[in-house]
């Protein structure tokens, strides 16, 4: 047997015999990895003087930021799919949904940009230069 051949069946069970295949815990262990050596920086000490209410703040945002666009991509391609299925199975209603799509993407879209900027004044310093 070659190396490598046969190997896409493996998994672990863990959790009550759930089945994880072994690509998923590969993924999930090096995206581990990669945030705990790119969080370094997090843990600099600050200068004297500076002081925030919220010292997690930047990392609050940038999670919350990204939760958004993910949230808004996954969004976006189901109305997409949603929308074209409908189309597919009834064309003389294309015209209905085409619209329908567009005002749900538009308030999907503001919804996303609100988030975005909670998250960026959640970023913002609290203490003000004198």
């Amino acid at each position: 047997m070659a190396f490598g051949v046969g190997l896409a069946h493996v998994t672990i069970n863990v959790l009550c015999g759930v089945s994880i295949p072994m690509n998923v815990v590969k993924l999930v262990v090096v995206a581990v990895a990669v945030i705990l050596i790119c969080s370094a920086p997090v843990f600099a000490q600050a200068p004297a003087g500076t002081s925030y209410s919220f010292a997690g703040g930047g990392i609050g945002a940038g999670l919350g930021a990204g939760l958004t666009i993910i949230g808004a991509g996954y969004g976006f391609g189901r109305i997409g799919g949603a929308a074209l299925e409908s189309m597919a199975r009834q064309p003389e209603v294309a015209g209905r949904v085409g619209t329908n799509m567009l005002i749900i993407a538009a308030l999907l879209e503001g919804a996303t940009f609100f988030s975005l900027i909670v998250c960026i004044l959640v970023n913002s310093p609290t203490t003000r230069p004198v």
